[in-house]
Formats: structure tokens, C-alpha cells, sequence
């Protein structure tokens, strides 16, 4: 069996503001091209599909083609669970009519696939927690855990024989449900897991939102199920394996959603497996059709010369400007028109002392000054006049209000 493993697409994500969407359509374009070009059995979305619990509209209608496309008329069979990101609900809506075209959609742990016969596969058995397929005659059984929150691993452990399990660790009553699960695996079917967790160790980027608090809920590598031959997991957004113990992997997301992130290479994981034998791993690698640089520059005229030397190309800036002096905003504009995605421009003003004359001389200076000064002492920059318009109203109303409340 052919397995391609992807997690973290994020649909509808946006960058300080921009949207991504554009991205995102050409990578889903490739990756249904890389499918069909390897020929996958069986494809894992391991979580975050969107990047909030009420996506765009144009994030869900760009999902749901791409499923269908993706399956190929339910030939190929697609598993998808819920990430910290999803609505658990919300996605699994469209499971009864996801399942004819090759799709299973698990929201949250205690979901069950529905048992029957499909175009290009059966669901042969399946539970809280497990599901066991027939793909092209071959049987594989996967335990299945979408995003578990400490309320959702609550709900599972609700009888009283449980109690002395609730009192364990995170980490150890994911190990707990692994290990149940796992009794479920057999010497002839090709045994999987699939999961939206945080695994201690695991190396990390500023675009993820954090699931774990304090480590309370990391879990260890050790509580992984042990005899799964592939362990295909989600939240992470570097590509990485995460243990020494087993096959178990962070496919990361398809782009680059954040600066920490440009060094990073994206991609997913082509697993080959047969039952009893060792799972044979390959990375895949995307395009990066959009990406993010940091430009630090020693001068305010080194910084429209880089403008000038990029203005043909199409990527995400950020701007470190050295300088003695403010922005003008003629500056601004000239870089913008050379790169018109300018994400950040960051002046870092030489002989610039943390406690400003912005507030000396306070009764002699009107609201106006204040703020201008007091933005160029923060940011670099001087405000635009449609922020000086916004502010000045701004001050004006609140000055009505505290009038009308001391009459």
C-alpha cells in the first residue's frame, strides 16, 4: 500500500493581514498531481485543514473540490481528522456524504466511521478510535486520534473503573488510549496511527498555535504506539521524524506561514508498506510559490536598492532598516511600488535612547505632535494622514463622551 502524508494546510490562513489563499490553490493543484503520479492508495490529512473553527467561505469550497478531485471518483480513499485549528463539528459535517467519494472525516476521538461498502474501498470494522479498511484487497487498521483537548480526553475516560486513569498525566492517558488501541493491530494488516499532537522534542515555529501549556500537554515519544508500522502526525510545521523508538513523523505544513519558517524545506511523506514488514519512508518536497524574506539593510538607500534588485520577484517582504533618520513616507511608497507585498518595514534608529524626549515638555505640545512623536519613536515611521484622520477622530469622540459625562 501507497500511503501520501500531509497535515497543516491551514485553508484560509493569512500572513500579518494577507491572504494566502492564492498559495494554497496552486499547492492543492500540485499535490493532487503528485498523487496521481505515485500512484497513493491512501491519502492522511493529519489535521488543521483551516486555520480557525469558521473559515472563509472560499477555504471550504477550495477544500471540499480538492477532495474531490483528489479522490479520483472515490477510488482513492482520503482520511482526514481534525487538528487544534478545526471546528470538530463543523468538519465533520460532511461525512455522510464525504464517504462515496472515497473520504472519512473524524472531528473529534469518540467519532466512528460508518461500516459498509464504498466505490474503491469497504470499512470493514471500526470504532471509538480505530478503523480497519479493505484497500484493493489489502487490510490495514489505523487508530485514529483527532485533536485531543483535555475536555474531549475527558469524555472518554467517564466510568468509574476509569478514575485512576483520569488522574494520570496527558501524556500517559494518550499512552493509555494508544496502547488499548493497539490491541486492535494483527500480523496481516498494515498497521497505522494517525494523530494532532504536540511531541515533546519536537521543533516548533511561531506559526503554530500552542497546544501544549507548560508541557501539561506534550506527550512523550514513549506513549506513541509502539508496534504501529507508520505514525503519520499533525501540528508541527517543520517536516521532521520525532522519534528514535518509531516511525512516527511530522509531514509540516505545505508553506512557509511565518518568518521563523524560511529556512525550512516543505513537503509530505510517501509511505510504502506491507504487513509484518518495515515501513519504507520517502520525503517529497513543494514549490515555495510565494516566499517570505527578511532583508536587513545598512541604510535606507540599501533598502530601495534591494527593492530594485527583487522587483520582479513575486514573494512576502520584511524590512530591517539601519538609519540616523525617519522614513519619509515618499521612501515608503517607493519600496512598496517595487514590492508591493511589504509585509513589515523595521527601522532601527542609531543613537536612539529608550526613554525618548516624546515625553518631555508634555503641556506645551498639542495631542497631535504627541502622537506623531510618539509613533516615530516607536515604529521608525511617520503615520500616515488617513491614521492621523482615524486617531484625531478617535480623540475627538472620547473627548465628547468625557464632556457630556462631567454635564
Amino acid at each position: 500500500m501507497r500511503i501520501l502524508h500531509t497535515s497543516d494546510w491551514h485553508l484560509g490562513k493569512n500572513l500579518e493581514g494577507f491572504s494566502r489563499l492564492e498559495e494554497q490553490e496552486e499547492f492543492l493543484e500540485d499535490f493532487i498531481k503528485i498523487a496521481e503520479k505515485e500512484e497513493v492508495d491512501l491519502v492522511i490529512i493529519a489535521g488543521d485543514i483551516y486555520d480557525n473553527g469558521n473559515p472563509p467561505a472560499k477555504a471550504e469550497k477550495l477544500f471540499y473540490s480538492t477532495l474531490k478531485k483528489l479522490s479520483n471518483n472515490g477510488q482513492r480513499v482520503i482520511l482526514v481528522i481534525a487538528g487544534n485549528h478545526d471546528n470538530p463539528e463543523g468538519l465533520s459535517a460532511a461525512s455522510p456524504l464525504a464517504y462515496e467519494h472515497g473520504v472519512i472525516i473524524l472531528g473529534t476521538p469518540k467519532n466512528t466511521a460508518e461500516a459498509g461498502k464504498y466505490r474503491g474501498f469497504e470499512i470493514i470494522d471500526s470504532g471509538e478510535g480505530f478503523i480497519e479498511l479493505d484497500i484493493k484487497g489489502e487490510r490495514t487498521i489505523i487508530i485514529t486520534l483527532p485533536y485531543p483537548s483535555e475536555k474531549r480526553l475527558n469524555e472518554i475516560f467517564t466510568q468509574e473503573l476509569d478514575e485512576e486513569i483520569r488522574q494520570k498525566s496527558y501524556s500517559e492517558r494518550i499512552g493509555e488510549i494508544f496502547k488499548n488501541l493497539s490491541l486492535k493491530y494483527r500480523q496481516d494488516t498494515i498497521n497505522l496511527a494517525v494523530s494532532h499532537i504536540f511531541i515533546l522534542g519536537g521543533e516548533t515555529s511561531d506559526s503554530e498555535r500552542p497546544i501544549q501549556l507548560g508541557g501539561s500537554l506534550a506527550v512523550e515519544e514513549y506513549h506513541l504506539p509502539q508496534n504501529a508500522q507508520y505514525i503519520a502526525l499533525g501540528h508541527l510545521h517543520k517536516q521532521q521524524k520525532v522519534s528514535s523508538r518509531v516511525k512516527a513523523y511530522y509531514s509540516g505544513s505545505p508553506l512557509q506561514y511565518s518568518k521563523s519558517e524560511i529556512n525550512y524545506s516543505k513537503g509530505a511523506y510517501i509511505v510504502d508498506v506491507k504487513p509484518g514488514s518495515e515501513a519504507q519512508v520517502r520525503e517529497i518536497y513543494f514549490k515555495n510559490y510565494k516566499p517570505i524574506e527578511v532583508f536587513r539593510c545598512e541604510s535606507i538607500e540599501d533598502a530601495i536598492d534591494k527593492c530594485k534588485e527583487n522587483s520582479g520577484r513575486n514573494l512576502w517582504a520584511y524590512f530591517e532598516i539601519k538609519t540616523d533618520r525617519v522614513l519619509l513616507q515618499s521612501e515608503i511608497k517607493l519600496m512598496k511600488e517595487l514590492i508591493p507585498d511589504i509585509i513589515e518595514i523595521r527601522p532601527i534608529i542609531s543613537g536612539k535612547d529608550e526613554k525618548d524626549e516624546i515625553y518631555n515638555d508634555l503641556k506645551e505640545k498639542s495631542m497631535e505632535e504627541l502622537f506623531k512623536e510618539f509613533y516615530v519613536s516607536s515604529r521608525g515611521l511617520e503615520p500616515t494622514e488617513e491614521l492621523m484622520e482615524l486617531f484625531l477622530k478617535i480623540v475627538e469622540e472620547e473627548g465628547e463622551d468625557f464632556e457630556t459625562c462631567e454635564a
